[in-house]
């Protein structure tokens, strides 16, 4: 049998984001919990928007046929999936073991921390990241090993949850993503606090334009950043300079 997976809180008791190491073994541990209905969730925490959003981040990474892309931070699999549809050969990669254990995918699936890449440099022609650039504990750390394993003018393509910045945008995404979706987690049995965290960790991403300004630092070029659903999703694309 395997070991007894140990509840730690992802929030504090105040409600505060853990930080540094603490944050690192939090969040792997919530996603592992998670991961049994994480799909489920997920459909319905975007109001099954979220295949749209995937298409846009394919779509981004602009690849031929055969291109070998990695799917950073994996979970259970969905942009692998949608990358071998486009004719990709992606490889899937996450740090929680649950998420990789129910995983339904023909490609193949590495358990590895995004900071510490286990491809050797040059070998990817794009890297597509579907919500969890705010899980990472060093984001330049991550970014950089993004440039490191492309190729030159390989692609990165990276989707995350944000705040919108028209009022009126921002207060029905925080009535439905910090009100409605943890209560909606209580009551479907989903882990009520992960659901307090998830719609929080957004609080970890800088603005849009910093974000774009630390991938450029990391050596890419042609950075850009977008917004879908009235500024709730961003999707930060670019190129390996």
């Amino acid at each position: 049998m395997g070991a007894a997976v140990v509840n730690t809180r992802v929030l504090g008791r105040d409600g505060a984001l853990p930080q540094g190491d603490a944050k690192h073994d939090a969040v792997e541990e919530m996603f592992d919990r998670l991961a049994p209905r994480y799909d489920r969730m997920n459909r319905i925490i975007s109001l099954g928007l979220d295949r749209r959003w995937r298409r846009h981040t394919v779509n981004a990474l602009a690849t031929a046929p055969g291109a070998r892309v990695l799917d950073l931070a994996c979970g259970t699999g969905d942009l692998c999936r949608d990358l071998a549809t486009r004719g990709c050969r992606p490889v899937g990669l996450d740090f929680s073991a649950g998420m990789l254990a129910v995983a339904h995918v023909d490609a193949p699936l590495v358990r590895a921390d995004g900071a510490r890449l286990p491809f050797a440099s040059g070998t990817l022609d794009a890297v597509a990241c579907g919500f969890a650039l705010r899980n990472f504990v060093d984001l330049d750390a991550v970014f950089a090993e993004c440039a490191r394993v492309l190729r030159p003018a390989g692609r990165v393509a990276a989707l995350d949850a944000t705040v919108p910045s028209n009022p009126v945008m921002r207060a029905g995404n925080a009535v439905w993503f910090r009100g409605a979706v943890p209560l909606l987690g209580r009551v479907l049995g989903h882990d009520a606090e992960a659901y307090r965290y998830l719609p929080k960790s957004t609080a970890y991403l800088p603005p849009a334009p910093v974000l774009a300004d630390r991938l450029t630092g990391a050596g890419f070029r042609d950075v850009r950043h977008t917004t879908y659903t009235g500024g709730s999703v961003l999707l930060l694309t670019g190129s390996r300079a």
